[in-house]
């Protein structure tokens, strides 16, 4: 059974670093949706993560291959994120570049527990730097800033997060935007759960419209420690006409605290 279980963690592995999938780069938020939940990684754990993602958009394809993303918990209902992406970048008419994409750091801190009539509530302020190329295409060449609120509440096997918040998007044809979201999640087995989500971008750009879309996906729970996330969507209303994401997770933590 342990032969086997290292077999199945090796070829899933091997698979999700393999495959180029995901949500729309310029927005990388809870793995692996675009909608995020307000619930930190725990005191004194963390995440790794090593995804990629994909966007087909009228204009183009963009993505990662691969990005890696780290969460901490630095003291309790605190949570230290940054994600560092190897970016592609290839438009409708032009040549494809490859390199580091723009770098995003955030916290998130929850200040409302979830108790049985109250959601757990938490903000996750975001911001990018422009350590990408932004002439090809593998950055913006600003900063910008997300502000958001997320809301959760569980009910058995059944999970619903979401909220939103303000981009503030600095640039010449760049405008303030405002990014919606919703989604609902089932524990299936302990090893599978699935969900989707549905979510709103107002313009983000002078000549731009907005965007409403999807994305059905789920988690793969390989251990206690080794999971694939995966999803897959498009716009109702919008320029992306494909998107996906798939990445390997590890979630490790302090020894001492699970035991207390």
């Amino acid at each position: 059974m342990q032969r086997f279980s290292s077999i199945l963690f090796k070829r899933s592995l091997t698979a999700a670093l393999f495959f180029i999938i995901v949500v729309p780069v310029t927005v990388c938020a809870g793995p692996p949706f675009i909608t995020d939940d307000p619930e930190p990684v725990e005191y004194k754990h963390g995440e790794l993560y090593i995804s990629s993602i994909y966007t087909d958009t009228k204009d183009g394809k963009t993505g990662t291959l691969p990005h890696v993303e780290f969460n901490y918990g630095v003291v309790p209902d605190v949570q230290l994120h940054i994600l560092v992406p190897f970016a592609f970048s290839h438009p409708k008419d032009g040549p494809t570049s490859f390199g580091f994409g723009d770098t995003e750091l955030g916290m998130k801190y929850r200040f409302i527990h979830e108790s049985d009539n109250i959601p757990q509530a938490g903000i996750f302020p975001l911001v990018h730097l422009p350590t990408g190329d932004s002439d090809r295409g593998l950055g913006g060449g600003h900063v910008p800033i997300f502000l958001p609120l997320w809301l959760q509440k569980s009910w058995g096997p059944w999970t619903s997060y979401g909220g939103g918040g303000y981009w503030i998007n600095p640039g010449s044809d760049n405008k303030n935007f405002w990014q919606l979201g919703w989604l609902v999640q089932r524990d299936i087995t302990k090893a599978l759960t699935v969900g989707a989500e549905v979510f709103h971008f107002s313009k983000q750009t002078t000549g731009g419209c907005d965007e409403t879309g999807y994305n059905i996906g789920g988690i793969i729970n390989l251990s206690e420690d080794h999971h694939i996330l995966f999803s897959a969507g498009s716009d109702f209303a919008g320029d992306t006409r494909f998107s996906a994401y798939l990445g390997y997770q590890w979630t490790f933590g302090s020894k001492e605290e699970e035991k207390k």
